[in-house]
């Protein structure tokens, strides 16, 4: 179970979060998260921005992940007690994957040398069974559902590396750390280059706007298996659970919503949401990249007619990271049972995740209002 309230620190003190990747689909929830429950928030980004007077608490600050200098300048100053590390940048191949991005969390991590840290938890996902996108289920890959003793895979990963940086770091520093490996996180996020939850919106969007049939685009494999995904508020309660718990240091867990569903049962009741026709897996896959090229100037029209707040679609859809995760032709499904042992009762029905999306889209006028709600849902 989450604290209602933040563990008080010695000193009387509430703790100082840092939150790495801060406007990401999930660093944005655990932004959400603690500041809910009273804590101080670093959000770190690039761009970092101005201290927003609505949300109390959050400190916005703007930083390199991959430059040190960057990063030991912006956070000379700062002493969080706990680290949330939720950002990575997709180069061109693998070996350029773990140059990068292991080298963000060494960046960061030395640059809070001076800070009272207690413990770091690091999002990443399932690849750590699967391997890279380059070598995407392609090589020796443990049995479903994935568990957290598998040994890792003879390949080069990205995650692992990852994963040493931060076990390093942490018999340095003295801080406890967590791994979150979660499966296609569904939450708000525009800009975020992993987002099928949105992506599937503006596929719908546009399919109802020109009269075309929403067409599932992955593989036979992943239309009929049973399957599962991760809500980004429970990832972000999960790692806010790993972060305070007194009995989950140093552990890797996974995370997902609890329930399974297989798309086949799914896709006609997201369609049925949007008003659009569903068709399901045919003859062979039907890529996004291939159905929906060049509908960014559809969408840019269709953002003009609804007085919609993104007129750019590659800010709201990622085709090519959909098609990875439904083009698989590999059966993805994860054993939560190490967290639920060790205490985390969070849950979500993953076709309510995806509703609850749709509806914040409508809301923040990313997508039109597209259907008539029942009693007590908004109208658009």
């Amino acid at each position: 179970m989450l604290r209602e309230t933040p563990a008080p620190r010695p000193n009387g003190t509430v703790p100082t979060a840092l939150v790495a990747g801060a406007t990401g689909i999930a660093g944005a929830a655990i932004v959400d998260l603690l500041v809910n429950q009273g804590w101080t928030v670093l959000a770190l980004s690039r761009k970092g921005g101005a201290p927003d007077p609505a949300r109390p608490g959050v400190v916005p600050v703007a930083a390199d992940l991959t430059s040190a200098e960057s990063l030991t300048a912006a956070l000379a100053d700062k002493s969080p007690t706990h680290v949330f590390f939720t950002s990575w940048s997709r180069q061109e191949t693998e070996v350029e994957n773990i140059a990068v991005n292991s080298a963000m969390v060494r960046n960061l991590l030395t640059a809070l040398e001076h800070a009272p840290l207690e413990h770091v938890a690091l999002m990443t996902g399932l690849k750590h069974y699967m391997g890279p996108f380059e070598a995407y289920g392609e090589g020796p890959m443990p049995d479903t559902p994935f568990s957290e003793d598998e040994p890792r895979l003879p390949v080069d990963n990205f995650y692992y590396a990852q994963e040493d940086e931060l076990m390093a770091a942490a018999q340095r520093q003295g801080f406890a750390w967590s791994v979150h490996r979660a499966h296609t996180v569904i939450g708000f996020a525009v800009g975020n280059a992993m987002n099928m939850g949105q992506t599937l919106a503006a596929q719908a969007t546009l399919c109802r706007e020109l009269g075309l049939p929403f067409v599932f685009p992955g593989s036979e494999t992943q239309w009929n298996s049973v399957t599962d995904m991760t809500d980004a508020g429970l990832l972000a309660e999960h790692m806010l659970w790993a972060a305070t718990a007194p009995n989950t240091a140093n552990e890797a867990f996974n995370v997902v919503n609890g329930d399974v569903f297989r798309w086949r049962s799914l896709w006609p009741r997201l369609a049925e949401y949007f008003g659009v026709e569903p068709v399901g897996f045919d003859t062979e896959p039907r890529p996004l990249e291939e159905q929906m090229a060049d509908m960014d100037e559809a969408w840019e029209k269709l953002a003009a007619r609804h007085g919609l707040a993104e007129p750019n679609l590659s800010r709201l859809a990622t085709w090519w990271h959909t098609d990875a995760d439904l083009g698989r032709n590999i059966e993805v499904l994860t054993d939560m049972s190490k967290s639920r042992v060790a205490g985390f009762t969070g849950y979500r029905r993953t076709e309510d995740a995806f509703k609850d999306l749709f509806a914040r889209l409508q809301s923040e006028r990313l997508i039109p209002w597209v259907r008539q709600q029942g009693p007590g849902e908004m109208q658009g």
